[in-house]
């Protein structure tokens, strides 16, 4: 089910690792074109297409006026949630809120010298469509993950998206929605979305930035509306890595690698380890523990496809080689844990210790779970309150501090060949002279 390759195998070895960093989103021709007759049919036909695509994709038959949620739909929904959950849910949202808290950024100035003022101004974007994804299984984490940020950087406007089943038929997303106070909720998915929340419907007005996951076609879609709205990023399958050695219990291994391998056939679930006798417990680990979980199906296409356990020759190069993957969870379950971490220089979020699922990350210790995958961890940041910001450069001049600052400025244009911009500097000493 999932493949060892031992520490002499080099060929193999990379073999699997340019699987890997293959694997991510794939814009093909095919793919950019179908997106682009939906993303086009819903800026000219608005709501009808909506309407359309929603049948079509989601097996649901909309009237225009059900585009919107209506309150007493997620009020009636909401109600239905299990007692444990809507707890649970309530305490993710106080861990994840104070985690964001900390990331606000604040305006600032500075007087670098006499007549001279420098500062940046830090303001919310002011409507922001957050994605909530559907497909196999419903995310009421990806609620408490995409609007607290948002919440907290001040947004003044929060749509969301996502699946009418969703709504209909998850009464955790209701209530995530419910507890988050967000009131502006729509029962489209899929590129069609994306569409809508770029260019607007007589139901959805349109934002001013796209934030959220999901699959290749709303990833694609995404990609297509950037410049007329922005967007976070343009998230992939999801992936763990976990760097390990002889400590490490195989179970909790094994329970991690198959945690991450039920999100879908695409997702990766790799072991790097320096321990063949843990690499060969994992693997019997795996294949015991994988009969007692529902999405067995998606778990073993899953691992077939993207599932490893590397055998290294020790930890610094089992380091090496998560770095070079750039994966969007890390865990390290190793004797000298925290020191192993200080390794990793590329990660999405780093889990420290054997007793760090990623499982925690995504719902309950309260850093953003929306992370870079595919290697854009190279380059890339989470999900975080900055994403919903803008900052916008402030500068004042006195006149005696343009007077100084008039001559160099002007040498430096006229260098570029930019006679204008030298006048528009030099004009300023006219009444001085």
């Amino acid at each position: 089910m999932i493949e060892i390759v031992d520490s002499d195998d080099i060929e193999r070895r990379q073999q699997k690792l340019q699987i890997l960093l293959r694997r991510g989103v794939a814009f093909d021709s095919d793919l950019i074109a179908q997106v682009s007759r939906i993303l086009n049919d819903v800026q000219t036909r608005g709501d009808d297409a909506l309407i359309d695509y929603t049948a079509q994709f989601d097996g649901v038959q909309l009237q225009r006026e059900e585009l919107q949620v209506k309150e007493e739909t997620l009020e009636r929904s909401a109600a239905n949630v299990d007692p444990n959950v809507l707890s649970a849910l309530r305490r993710a949202i106080k861990n994840v809120r104070e985690f964001h808290e900390r990331q606000l950024e604040r305006s600032w100035e500075i007087e670098p010298a006499p007549g001279i003022m420098l500062g940046q101004r830090v303001r919310p974007i002011e409507s922001v469509g957050l994605y909530i994804p559907g497909g196999t299984a419903a995310y009421p984490s990806s609620v408490v993950m995409n609007v607290i940020p948002a919440q907290v950087a001040g947004v003044a406007r929060i749509a969301v998206t996502t699946s009418p089943r969703n709504i209909r038929s998850n009464p955790a997303v209701a209530a995530a929605l419910k507890e988050l106070k967000v009131n502006e909720v729509y029962s489209v998915s899929g590129a069609q979305a994306i569409g809508a929340l770029a260019y607007g419907t007589a139901t959805v007005r349109a934002v001013h930035k796209i934030i959220g996951p999901g699959n290749r076609f709303v990833a694609a879609a995404k990609k297509l509306v950037f410049g007329a709205v922005g967007i976070d990023s343009l998230a992939g399958p999801t992936e763990v890595v976990i760097v390990a050695d002889e400590s490490a219990r195989p179970e909790f291994i094994a329970a991690d690698l198959l945690a991450q391998a039920e999100h879908g056939d695409d997702a990766a679930a790799v072991l790097i380890t320096s321990s063949k006798r843990l690499g060969d417990a994992v693997a019997l680990e795996i294949r015991r523990q994988v009969r007692s979980l529902a999405r067995t199906e998606i778990i073993q296409r899953s691992l077939e496809q993207f599932g490893l356990i590397l055998i290294t020759n020790n930890i610094n190069e089992s380091c090496a080689i998560a770095n070079q993957l750039a994966p969007e969870h890390v865990q390290v379950m190793t004797t000298n844990a925290d020191q192993d971490a200080q390794q990793l220089k590329h990660a999405g979020t780093i889990f420290i210790g054997s007793h760090t699922p990623t499982a925690l990350g995504d719902y309950f210790a309260g850093p953003n779970h929306v992370l870079p995958t595919g290697g854009t961890a190279r380059f890339s940041s989470p999900l975080g309150v900055s994403d919903f910001l803008k900052r916008t450069n402030v500068v004042r001049y006195s006149k005696e501090a343009m007077h100084q600052a008039a001559e160099p400025v002007a040498t430096l244009a006229t260098a570029e060949g930019l006679q204008a911009h030298a006048q528009s500097a030099l004009i300023r000493l006219d009444e001085v002279r």
